[in-house]
């Protein structure tokens, strides 16, 4: 998944020749924090909802105001892991995209993003989720992916936690199989820790009805 398949034509840029308010009122309907600046095709800069306030230029274009802009981007060609990096640093509500000639593309809001992401953790795919604990060097995908699918099972996601002050790490695996108690006892077997184990019907049915409320919410 790249920057361009997060692309939404649903929130216009903004120009300088805008007013504040306008601005604001795009911010409110769009239920953005931030919107990109552009004339033509030149991306100037983010501008977020606290600049307009503190500047108290509502009532006029933004363009006759000094504004030290902010300029984050992501090419149209990096992967989704580039993309939710730079949202998290920055801490965007939507971020812009650029070619290869840095002339703008489009945006990327957060809820995109967040809906791609529940496809590549696999959140609505049914199954179950087992947390393991080790040491950083004893990780190997290799052999934990040979113990599940030698009970028939596949890993449909895998993401690793560092835990704070330790060389260990958690290992969060979602898995394709509601039943888990075979691979949990294989798991024992090869004296693995295992923190956690949720089935299907205990955890991830919720998870997804959070998610579910979650985006309803941000697309109030």
């Amino acid at each position: 998944m790249l920057a361009k398949d997060l692309i939404t034509d649903e929130i216009p840029a903004i120009k300088t020749t805008d007013t504040g308010s306008m601005v604001i009122h795009w911010m409110d309907e769009y239920k953005v924090s931030h919107l990109p600046i552009v004339n033509k095709h030149e991306y100037l800069g983010l501008i977020c909802d606290t600049d307009i306030l503190d500047l108290n230029i509502t009532d006029e274009e933004l363009g006759k105001h000094k504004l030290s802009l902010l300029r984050p981007f992501v090419f149209q060609g990096q992967h989704i892991y580039d993309v939710i990096k730079m949202f998290s640093n920055m801490k965007l509500t939507v971020l812009p995209v650029l070619d290869e000639n840095e002339n703008y593309v489009g945006l990327i809001p957060l809820t995109a993003l967040l809906l791609q992401f529940a496809t590549i953790a696999a959140t609505r795919e049914p199954g179950g989720i087992i947390v393991l604990e080790m040491n950083e060097h004893d990780y190997s995908l290799t052999q934990i992916a040979q113990i599940i699918e030698g009970n028939d099972g596949k890993i449909l996601s895998c993401y690793l936690n560092p835990l704070a002050d330790s060389t260990k790490i958690e290992v969060t695996l979602k898995i394709n199989k509601e039943e888990l108690s075979g691979i949990l006892q294989t798991f024992h077997r090869y004296n693995y820790t295992v923190k956690a184990s949720f089935q299907q019907n205990e955890f991830s049915d919720d998870m997804k009805k959070r998610f579910d409320s979650f985006m309803n919410y941000i697309n109030i």
